[in-house]
């Protein structure tokens, strides 16, 4: 009597991987997709603040003839402080000053010099202490022509203890809808 046995073969995309444990937020939590899409329309959760005109200079290119990835950093900075000079009223004074907590940008489309762009700003939220600027920078002549968008998170804070404070009233009165 012969006998023979099968022997089990696993298919490696079959395969069964360890078990993660997720933390109970992580079942509630969808990040999305990696990269947002370029433009969405949601006027509810978005007030426009500014439009900002920038010069790409010499300077802002890389050694692949466009602008350097942190020069698009650079006219975030630039267009907001533009945008605050512009804010009646009193946003920073010695017990509270604006800094930046966080930054998210997607790069849609290298800026090949020369170039005129518009950095466009708004308030997606207002917080407690903290403010999220979303921003767009876009070529002046086709608006259309998206080089970049993220948005930018802003808490005020006390420079003494670097504790949060309360977002000033000229902040909130700028970004009423």
């Amino acid at each position: 009597m012969t006998m023979t046995t099968k022997k089990k073969t696993t298919n490696p995309r079959r395969a069964k991987s360890p078990r993660q444990v997720r933390s109970p937020d992580a079942a509630q939590h969808n990040p999305g997709p990696a990269v947002p899409p370029a433009h969405t329309d949601n006027a509810q959760s978005t007030h426009g603040l500014a439009t900002i005109p920038l010069h790409v200079r010499w300077r802002d290119l890389d050694a692949f003839n466009h602008v350097n990835n942190s020069s698009y950093l650079t006219f975030l900075e630039e267009a907001r402080l533009q945008w605050l000079r512009q804010v009646p009223g009193e946003w920073f004074n010695e017990h509270a000053m604006p800094v930046m907590a966080a930054v998210e940008l997607h790069y849609r489309k290298p800026i090949m010099w020369p170039a005129e762009v518009d950095v466009l700003l708004s308030c997606e939220r207002l917080g407690t202490t903290s403010m999220t600027i979303g921003n767009r920078i876009v070529d002046r002549n086709d608006p259309a022509c998206i080089y970049a968008d993220g948005n930018v998170v802003m808490v005020w804070v006390d420079p003494a203890t670097s504790v949060p404070v309360v977002l000033p009233t000229a902040i909130r009165n700028a970004c009423a809808l």
